[in-house]
């Protein structure tokens, strides 16, 4: 099993659009095999700093969602919204 650390700066103006796309994409993430659970999460510090933590039953399954058309659509939705690209970081037990 591994958690995913995806982290987001999204930008001001955008929050709100931001929100819906991404609930949209942990929702397909979900029905995706391989995938155990999930949290979206914000930093409330700093709101606009947003966590996705993932977990999937192994980095394969975790590789295949991140390259799915799935995924690459809706980050097609996102990106646009995000004041720097994504950091992701895989974590194993």
């Amino acid at each position: 099993m591994i958690r995913v650390l995806i982290e987001r700066h999204v930008a001001d103006e955008l929050s709100e659009h931001y929100e819906r796309a991404s609930r949209e994409t942990l929702q397909k993430a979900m029905h995706f095999p391989g995938f155990i659970s999930g949290e979206a999460l914000h930093n409330t510090a700093d709101p606009n700093h947003r966590v996705i933590l993932a977990t999937y039953r192994s980095e394969n399954d975790w590789l295949r969602w991140h390259a799915s058309q799935e995924r690459r659509e809706m980050m097609d939705q996102l990106t646009p919204m995000l004041e720097t690209e994504e950091k992701i970081t895989v974590f194993e037990h």
